[in-house]
């Protein structure tokens, strides 16, 4: 199994974007799938988690109102939608699948992809 986040690049503050996150020799239609973040220096971060038939979705303190986590289980995807982005959110952002009792732990989450990186200029 292994994860594959995309859609990450350099842009402005006040901008969107939209990562993907896909999974090569998995259906991740069964799956609590969760977003995370890593600036650099500091701890990888809950971003959001969505249940697996995509009817809610958690979000971070931090990421509360303006990100949106959605879901293609026919596309096998998952998405997160980033708008009125600021330079604190830059990081790498990683999909993984839940797999514990915890919802924002990360430690509670396998099969991580390689991440892919937001930057965000002021």
């Amino acid at each position: 199994v292994q994860l594959v986040e995309s859609g990450g690049g350099l842009v402005q503050a006040g901008d969107s974007l939209r990562l993907s996150c896909g999974a090569s020799g998995m259906d991740l239609s069964s799956y609590v799938m969760g977003w995370f973040r890593q600036a650099p220096g500091k701890e990888r971060e809950f971003v959001g988690v969505i249940e697996a038939n995509g009817r809610r979705a958690y979000y971070g303190d931090s990421v509360k109102g303006r990100f949106t986590i959605s879901r293609d289980n026919a596309k096998k995807t998952v998405y997160l939608q980033m708008n009125s982005l600021s330079p604190e959110d830059t990081g790498v952002y990683y999909c993984a699948i839940f797999v514990g009792s915890e919802l924002f732990d990360k430690r509670h989450y396998e099969y991580w992809g390689q991440g892919t990186q937001v930057t965000v200029s002021s």
